[in-house]
């Protein structure tokens, strides 16, 4: 057993889970392809043409946009070396990073988070699908709402988890600066 994860690299229930996964996703793209194979095929080239050459340069200069505007970084100082960054003091451990810079991600994350569900389920939230009304019998007026409702939920999800991770932080300065 020992010289199979060694060589493969991971314990054998890995691999066995990767087969099933690797079979779903056949099985899923032999049914997705079926009968309409042309326009699969156009849909996938032009989303990966779209993502890359529209959104990818889009939501990196949105976010150099908002790293642009945030102070200067006025981390630790210090010396490196391989085990890691050290302050002024020598003691290792992660370098300083402004307040703004880490809520950042705060802010990264409920905004792709949102901006996927809208990208995934537009022509509902936007009412521009003629055709789910007709087919399922269902109203697509509800989506726009759930999607804000989602968003908001999201956005302060992630403002919580600042709040708490601020909390801590502060906590553990107080125990490193009492004892």
């Amino acid at each position: 057993m020992s010289l199979f994860s060694r060589r493969y690299g991971a314990h054998p229930v890995h691999l066995l889970v990767m087969a099933c996964c690797f079979t779903v996703a056949g099985y899923a793209a032999v049914q997705l392809l079926m009968g309409r194979t042309v326009a699969v095929a156009v849909w996938f080239i032009g989303a990966a043409l779209l993502h890359d050459l529209v959104l990818v340069p889009l939501y990196s200069a949105a976010d150099l946009t908002a790293q642009a505007a945030l102070p200067p970084h006025k981390g630790r100082q210090g010396p490196t070396d391989s085990k890691g960054p050290t302050d002024s003091e020598g003691r290792r451990g992660r370098t300083g990073r402004s307040a703004g810079r880490r809520g950042l991600n705060h802010l990264r994350t409920p905004v792709v988070l949102s901006l996927l569900l809208l990208l995934v389920w537009f022509p509902l939230i936007l009412r521009r699908s003629a055709p789910y009304h007709q087919d399922t019998g269902l109203s697509d007026s509800v989506y726009l709402d759930r999607w804000l409702l989602i968003t908001a939920g999201l956005f302060v999800a992630s403002a919580l988890t600042a709040l708490i991770n601020t909390a801590r932080r502060r906590h553990r300065a107080r125990l490193t600066a009492d004892g």
